[in-house]
C-alpha cells in the first residue's frame, strides 16, 4: 500500500490503487504532449495513446470496483452476495493490474523523452508518479533522466583538471550549471559528483588569475574550493559553482 492509498478515503476512492484524480494525471501528462508542437509524432504519440487507452481501461475497471462495493445499483437477477464479492474482488484486481500498466507505459514513453532530451517533460512525469505514492517508480524515472544527462555532459567533464585554458573552464563551468539544472536534486549522487569536480576547475581558475595578474578578492574562496575546502559540503555545490564562474567571469570578461 502507498502512501496515497492511506490519504485516501475508502468511500470516495474509485480502487484501492488510487483516487480518481491521481488516475488521470498521466492521461493528462500525455495530452499534454499530444497537445504540443507538430514534431511530437510517430513513436512518441504511439506511446501517449496507448498510455491514454490503458488509463481508460483503468478508469472502467476502478469504476466497477467502487459501484460493487458500495452497492449502489438495482441487483441483478440471480446476483447473490457471494457472486457481487467475487466481481468486486475481481474488478479490483483489474484495476490493480491497470494502474501497473500505466505506470509501465509512463516509463516506456519517459525512455523516448529522455532519447529525445525533453528532460524537462520527464521530471514532470516523475513528480506525477511521486505525487501518487508510487515512490519507486519517481525514482526510477529520476535515475533514468541523470543518466541521460550525465552522457551529454560526458565530453566536457571529462576535460576537467587543474590546468585547463579558459575556453576549457567555460565549457565546464556550463556542464556543471547543466547538471545541477536539469538532474533532479532528489538524486542524492548530484551534488556529491559535482563537489568532486570544483577542486580542479578552482585550480584552473586560480592559475588563470594569477597569468593575468587579477588578485583574487579578500573573502574569495577559490584557492580555498581548489585546496578541497569543500569537499565535505556537497549541499553547497552550486553555492561554490557560482562563486567559482563569477571570480573566473571577473578576470576573463
Amino acid at each position: 500500500m502507498t502512501e496515497l492509498d492511506r490519504a485516501v478515503e475508502p468511500d470516495t476512492a474509485p480502487s484501492p490503487y488510487m483516487s480518481l484524480r491521481q488516475a488521470v494525471r498521466p492521461a493528462i501528462f500525455a495530452y499534454c504532449l499530444l497537445a504540443g508542437d507538430q514534431e511530437r509524432a510517430g513513436k512518441l504519440a504511439a506511446e501517449c495513446e496507448d498510455l491514454l487507452a490503458v488509463t481508460r481501461d483503468l478508469l472502467r475497471a476502478a469504476g466497477q470496483a467502487r459501484v460493487l462495493g458500495a452497492g449502489a445499483g438495482p441487483e441483478l437477477a440471480g446476483d447473490g452476495g457471494e457472486d457481487r464479492q467475487a466481481r468486486l474482488f475481481d474488478a479490483y484486481a483489474e484495476a490493480g493490474m491497470l494502474w501497473a500498466r500505466v505506470v509501465g507505459s509512463s516509463m516506456v514513453l519517459a525512455r523516448t523523452l529522455t532519447d529525445r532530451g525533453d528532460w524537462a517533460e520527464v521530471r514532470r512525469l516523475a513528480d506525477v508518479f511521486a505525487a501518487a505514492g508510487e515512490k519507486t517508480a519517481a525514482a526510477d524515472l529520476r535515475t533514468m533522466l541523470g543518466e541521460s544527462v550525465w552522457e551529454t555532459c560526458r565530453e566536457p567533464l571529462r576535460g576537467i583538471g587543474s590546468q585547463m585554458p579558459p575556453e576549457e573552464v567555460r565549457k565546464a563551468v556550463g556542464a556543471l550549471r547543466t547538471i545541477l539544472r536539469e538532474i533532479p536534486e532528489e538524486l542524492p549522487s548530484r551534488n556529491a559528483a559535482v563537489n568532486r569536480l570544483l577542486p580542479p576547475l578552482a585550480a584552473s581558475i586560480d592559475a588563470i588569475m594569477k597569468q593575468r595578474g587579477v588578485e583574487a578578492s579578500y573573502n574569495s574562496r577559490v584557492g580555498h574550493i581548489a585546496a578541497g575546502g569543500v569537499a565535505k559540503y556537497p549541499d553547497l555545490a552550486g553555492v561554490s559553482l557560482d562563486e567559482l564562474s563569477a571570480e573566473f567571469e571577473d578576470a576573463c570578461g
